[in-house]
């Protein structure tokens, strides 16, 4: 079959898996990503983040990961919902936390697309990647035409926001190309001048070391007293930067039941969160991406937010 017929193919069985927008870019160094990537690495924007200095070249090289790979599909899997935890004064839980981990739900769809590749157009070599590897995926998926790189660092989609996984399956199967689409972000500010902590440095430039996310999240010593006052109220990631941005006036409901949140969690009062037990936490959380932080590292966040 023809690239255009295959391509056409592998876009509709995504679809039909539950992702929300799919493109093709072609396998090849990203060399515009290159100096800006040794940059922020050398400015130490990755902060205690020492994973962020591995595997360099495979960052930016998907022929590394795998080996005579010539495209890489982009996927984005939506995520947003209008539900609200019920107490304005309890402390707050990322928007993408609130159902089960991403990285599983996602990485089941992404190998059912891939069995399909290899059913309906032949066995490829390739690897399927959700925020798991040494990928770039908001690189990849701008190449892709699903979006631009908003000032915040998000890949923000015209269509629907900014309010999606990303995820991607490099393969050695010649594919037709999108391309990239233009930046839309004009002379809005509105993250930049939102961030709680100043993260967003410059338009396009995050220092990942004083994001809210990487606080409560990455960093496993103390939250430093200096930012104390200003995490506003979060107790797992941050969702600031994405509340404000205009483009998010057009995120749909997802559809995903994996992601609906546990039938306790909303309902947590502040005073709930402050007398948290282990038990309670393993109960809410045990198919959630909040247990990477576990349970001493979610009482610090809150603790610290007193």
């Amino acid at each position: 079959m023809s690239n255009s017929i295959n391509t056409k193919l592998i876009k509709e069985e995504a679809l039909r898996l539950g992702f929300s927008f799919v493109g093709i870019s072609k396998a090849e160094f990203l060399e515009e990503e290159a100096p800006r990537l040794e940059k922020w690495l050398k400015e130490k924007r990755h902060g205690e983040m020492s994973y962020m200095e591995n595997h360099f070249d495979k960052r930016l090289n998907p022929t590394l990961l795998v080996e005579g790979s010539k495209t890489v599909i982009s996927l984005l899997y939506n995520y947003y919902t209008d539900k609200k935890q019920d107490d304005p004064t309890a402390p707050k839980i990322s928007t993408y936390a609130y159902g089960e981990d991403y990285h599983y739900v996602i990485k089941h769809r992404l190998k059912s697309l891939l069995h399909f590749i290899q059913e309906e157009i032949g066995e490829v070599d390739a690897r399927v990647f959700t925020d798991s590897a040494p990928v770039l995926d908001k690189a990849w998926a701008k190449r892709a035409g699903l979006g631009w790189i908003g000032k915040n660092g998000n890949l923000i989609n015209k269509n629907q926001g900014s309010y999606f996984f990303i995820a991607e399956i490099i393969l050695d199967l010649d594919l037709t190309h999108d391309f990239p689409i233009q930046d839309y972000c004009g002379t809005c500010t509105k993250c930049i001048d939102a961030c709680p902590t100043e993260a967003i440095i410059q338009p396009y430039v995050v220092d990942g070391s004083k994001c809210i996310s990487y606080f409560t999240i990455e960093l496993k010593d103390a939250i430093p007293q200096e930012v104390k006052g200003k995490m506003d109220n979060w107790m797992f990631g941050c969702d600031v930067c994405q509340q404000v941005c205009p483009w998010n006036r057009f995120s749909l409901q997802h559809n995903e039941p994996a992601f609906n949140p546990h039938p306790d969690l909303l309902s947590l009062t502040k005073n709930d969160w402050a007398e948290l037990q282990q038990d309670t936490f393993k109960e809410l959380f045990k198919v959630s991406a909040v247990k990477r932080t576990k349970f001493e590292g979610l009482k610090r966040n809150i603790y610290f937010l007193k």
